[in-house]
């Protein structure tokens, strides 16, 4: 299997969350992009902040590298309007896909209304301007039935909006690989919880993000039927190693 394109190369820590300098965290992206380039993954996912400059990159380097970006990151509380904002600068900016982090806070407190509204504008935003969508639950944050309940909500704005001509282009993702979890427990995408999202997203497409550390998890994600993984590791896991970073 060639694992490679399953693969969204990723850096989303900022410079204060690093403890390193501004210009230091702009040669860690620049880095990203160039491995991704290097290695043919199928994206890099970095804050909106440097879309801009990969773009010019992957361009230079007539690669096929994809672009992608995080919209409401990482808590997902931001307003509904503050995201579209933020993701049509993105779009300005020539990202190719979107992740949006769900108010998944707004979910836990019943206002599904306010859930439906937001994929719904997030998503036709992105489709109208021929990008790929996708939405993170932040699994962790959630329990088995609210990842089934929540993944299958996304699933019916997207086809009842959208059709399902439109379905592959908008995923349910799994984490942002920020969220704080207690007792060491993962805060990233584990196979039980790829599981449920995989049969409920359907027939939208499931991206797992973080917690795939090594080739044998990503083959194994692949096989539940998972079409991406998102990892800062993802030299290590195409070359058969384990990954040396926690996401």
């Amino acid at each position: 299997m060639n694992i490679n394109q399953y693969l969204d190369s990723t850096y989303l820590k900022t410079a204060e969350q690093a403890n390193i300098s501004e210009e230091a965290t702009k040669q860690k992206v620049m880095d990203l992009v160039n491995e991704a380039i290097e290695n043919n993954f199928k994206l890099a996912m970095i804050r909106p902040k440097f879309v801009g400059m990969a773009k010019e990159m992957v361009e230079a380097a007539n690669s096929k590298v994809l672009i992608g970006t995080v919209i409401g990151f990482h808590e997902g509380t931001n307003s509904t309007e503050q995201k579209l904002l933020e993701a049509k600068q993105a779009i300005i900016n020539n990202a190719d896909e979107l992740d949006f982090v769900i108010n998944y806070e707004a979910f836990k407190q019943g206002k599904i209304n306010l859930l439906k509204a937001e994929v719904y504008k997030g998503t036709k935003l992105g489709l109208e301007a021929n990008k790929v969508v996708k939405w993170i639950i932040e699994i962790a944050a959630l329990s088995n039935e609210e990842i089934i309940v929540l993944t299958q909500l996304i699933r019916d704005v997207v086809l009842d909006n959208f059709g399902e001509e439109n379905a592959s282009k908008v995923f349910v993702k799994s984490s942002t690989g920020f969220f704080a979890t207690e007792d060491g427990k993962p805060n990233g995408a584990t196979f039980e919880a790829m599981e449920l999202i995989v049969e409920n997203a359907k027939p939208l497409p499931a991206k797992a993000a973080g917690g795939v550390r090594n080739f044998e998890d990503a083959v194994k994600m692949v096989n539940l039927g998972v079409t991406r993984i998102g990892t800062s590791s993802a030299k290590e896991i195409a070359s058969g190693g384990n990954a040396k970073e926690s996401y």
